[in-house]
C-alpha cells in the first residue's frame, strides 16, 4: 500500500523560494504519474506538475512553468518540487499524489489514486 507524507511547507516573502517533499513508502508502479497539486479554500484542486515515473517526462501549469520544477529523488522515494519567485497568488495548500494513468491529463486530480495530508505555502506580499 503506497503511502505519502509531504513536508517543507512554511511562509515565505514574495519573490522567495521553498522546497517540498513528498516521501513515498509502499511500491510505486513506475508505469504511472505522480504530481503536485494545491488548493485554496473554496476553489477546485488544481494541478500544478506531474512527472511519469518511468521516464522522468515532467509538465506543469500554465501559473508555474518557468519558476516551478519538479522532480523524483533517492531512488523515486521523493518527489520534490522546487518553488521560485514564489507570488501571493501561490498561497496554498500543496498535495503530493501518485498513481495515475491519466495518460492525457496528468494534472487532473480525478485520475490520481493515492493522496498525502498537503503542506501549506503562504506568499505575503
Amino acid at each position: 500500500q503506497v503511502q505519502l507524507l509531504e513536508s517543507g511547507g512554511g511562509s515565505v516573502p514574495a519573490g522567495g523560494s521553498l522546497r517540498l517533499s513528498c516521501e513515498v513508502s509502499g511500491d510505486i508502479d513506475n508505469d504511472n504519474y505522480m504530481a503536485w497539486f494545491r488548493q485554496v479554500p473554496g476553489k477546485e484542486r488544481e494541478g500544478v506538475a506531474a512527472i511519469y515515473v518511468y521516464t522522468d517526462t515532467k509538465g506543469y501549469a500554465d501559473a508555474v512553468n518557468g519558476r516551478f520544477a519538479i522532480s523524483l529523488l533517492n531512488d523515486k522515494r521523493t518527489l520534490s518540487l522546487q518553488m521560485n519567485s514564489l507570488k501571493p497568488e501561490d498561497t496554498a495548500m500543496y498535495y503530493c499524489a501518485a498513481q495515475s494513468r491519466d495518460w492525457n491529463h496528468p494534472l487532473r486530480s480525478s485520475g490520481y489514486r493515492v493522496w498525502g495530508q498537503g503542506t501549506q505555502v503562504t506568499v505575503s506580499s
